[in-house]
């Protein structure tokens, strides 16, 4: 059976992860959440007790804990994959705009990495097979005559919390979008 995340902040609504219910369950018993939001996503039933009433505990979608962030804002970005690079650049290739499944995109260096171009997110964009391999190959963008359609950037922490979850509900997801940044590709529909 499926069982949504939940996604856990800390108290001043920062995201830190996704969790199970059953771990938002374990925070809510131990009287760490200091406030939610959302719909119900699950509900544990506990014991009964002496006067025959049984424990219940309804999970919300968002859950806020008490306490320090374990997130600083600060960090260094999440780290880049191929799946999250495809998800930021909504499946576009960066040289001719059209739209690829993500099994047959490549994540291309914007300066190659035969040339020192690192595996990070401002040196890597969605390319197709025929751009990357064939027009532009060991090149930079420039040498090749082919400039950038859209330009790479670092996801903020919500958007990566976007990136990280594929069943995110539209109650978290409406949370997460309000402080996306107003560059962010997610945004667009």
């Amino acid at each position: 059976m499926y069982r949504p995340n939940v996604l856990k902040l800390d108290v001043s609504g920062v995201p830190e992860d996704w969790i199970t219910p059953r771990e938002a369950a374990e925070l809510i018993a131990k009287d760490m959440m200091a406030w939610s939001l959302g719909d119900v996503v699950d509900t544990f039933h506990g014991g009964v007790n002496r006067n025959g009433l049984r424990t219940v505990i309804e999970i919300p979608s968002i859950v806020a804990v008490n306490g320090t962030s374990n997130v600083s804002l600060l960090d260094i970005p999440a780290g880049v994959t191929r799946e999250k690079l495809f998800i930021r650049d909504r499946n576009m290739c960066a040289y001719c705009g059209d739209i690829f499944h993500p099994k047959v995109l490549q994540a291309e260096h914007i300066i190659p990495d035969k040339r020192g171009g690192p595996w990070s997110w401002m040196n890597l964009v969605a390319s197709c097979n025929h751009c990357n391999q064939v027009l532009k190959k060991c090149q930079t963008p420039e040498e090749a005559g082919m400039p950038l359609l859209y330009l790479p950037y670092v996801p903020s922490r919500w958007e990566n919390m976007i990136m990280e979850n594929r069943n995110i509900k539209a109650d978290q997801m409406d949370f997460l979008a309000a402080s996306l940044p107003k560059h962010s590709r997610l945004l667009q529909s």
